[in-house]
């Protein structure tokens, strides 16, 4: 069995790769180290300095994510300051934010880095729209989940369980190619 560290100090996180990739004989193991988070224009630039971060830290197989949520009538915000705007003002803050705005257009964006010692590292890129939900519903997941309601659901990702959500959300998506990734690195090995 491959073994893979997922660098994170999420545990909703680490419980959405478990499901998404346990058809895959690999084990995560959450290592939860922390990395630091630059200001940049992407996603992808954070999750670069994340692994370069790492790399002499952390000897073996690992994984990172990034996400940010990007508000389309906020030109963006708080997209990859996403975690710092939870931390300060959480969705509550972005409720607050949107108030009479009728634009309620947003993007979830997902980045995973994977990377193999010795080897450069891989990027998997998810995306997800929605829309920004007018209160907070639902007690699942984490971060923004009570206030985004993705296309072609009513509901929150907060009001779906771990699953559901993986089939609609950016996250779910990026793990999918990870998991197509590994499953075809699984076979040629």
């Amino acid at each position: 069995m491959r073994e893979i560290y997922f660098i994170t100090g999420n545990k909703g996180k680490l419980l959405e790769a478990e499901k998404k990739l346990s058809d895959l004989d690999v084990r995560i193991i959450q290592k939860n180290i922390g990395y630091p988070e630059i200001q940049a224009d992407t996603l992808e630039e954070v999750a670069e300095f994340g692994v370069q971060y790492l790399v002499d830290k952390v000897k073996d197989t690992f994984i990172l994510e990034d996400a940010g949520l990007f508000i389309d009538a906020l030109k963006g915000f708080p997209g990859v300051y996403s975690a710092y705007v939870y931390k300060t003002i959480g969705f509550n803050g972005i409720l607050k934010l949107m108030e009479g705005i009728r634009d309620r257009g947003a993007v979830f964006r997902s980045v995973y880095a994977y990377k193999e010692p010795d080897s450069p590292a891989l990027f998997f890129i998810g995306e997800c729209r929605g829309a920004i939900a007018t209160k907070n519903r639902g007690s699942n997941g984490f971060g923004f989940d009570p206030i985004f309601i993705p296309s072609g659901s009513t509901r929150t990702f907060a009001e779906m369980s771990t699953e559901e959500k993986n089939s609609f959300s950016h996250r779910g998506k990026a793990l999918e190619k990870l998991y197509d990734f590994l499953e075809n690195r699984i076979k040629l090995a």
